[in-house]
């Protein structure tokens, strides 16, 4: 019952982190002609749906509560 409550306390805390860091992704906008390359590369920082650290929070609360639970 002890890896439930680690696991709850890890799931717990990624949902919260979730909330307020954002994951880099890059994107190339490029145009071959031939041997040249035109493009431009861009980069946006996106945060997760507030859904996901819900679902994550909510697990990791429930994994807490049943590795708590006393058989």
């Amino acid at each position: 019952m002890r890896n439930l409550i680690v696991i709850g306390g890890v799931l717990i805390l990624l949902g919260l982190l979730s909330f307020v860091v954002p994951i880099p992704r890059s994107e190339d906008h490029s145009m071959s002609v031939g041997d040249a390359k035109i493009g431009i590369q861009t980069e946006t920082r996106e945060k997760l749906p507030p859904a996901v650290g819900i679902v994550l929070v909510a697990g990791g609360v429930l994994a807490l509560a049943l590795g708590m639970r006393k058989t």
